[in-house]
């Protein structure tokens, strides 16, 4: 349903009209109704600006979760130096 309003008035108290072309006119200071925007160029300044600092968090909150899921990589160096004292006390 698209949503008309006049500029003049007062929303709270206005209501409408048809006029005798067939148009919505105000029913308190007869002036024409003007459609209401499905989206304002303000709602997608805001949308943008909360994208922008909300987009980074998710980022990172995946990251942190998809490293915890990960299994640990294994230490080669450790090992290693494992396998080197087993051979010395082998030998």
């Amino acid at each position: 349903m698209v949503k008309y309003y006049c500029p003049y008035c007062n929303p709270k108290y206005q209501f409408q009209r048809k006029s005798k072309k067939g148009t919505l006119i105000c029913g308190l200071c007869g002036e024409d109704l003007l459609k209401k925007p499905f989206i304002k160029l303000n709602q997608i300044i805001a949308f943008v600006a909360a994208t922008s600092f909300l987009l980074p968090l998710f980022y990172t909150l995946i990251f942190l979760l998809k490293d915890q899921i990960k299994q640990p990589k294994k230490n080669y160096q450790a090992n290693m130096v494992y396998t080197i004292t087993i051979k010395n006390l082998n030998l």
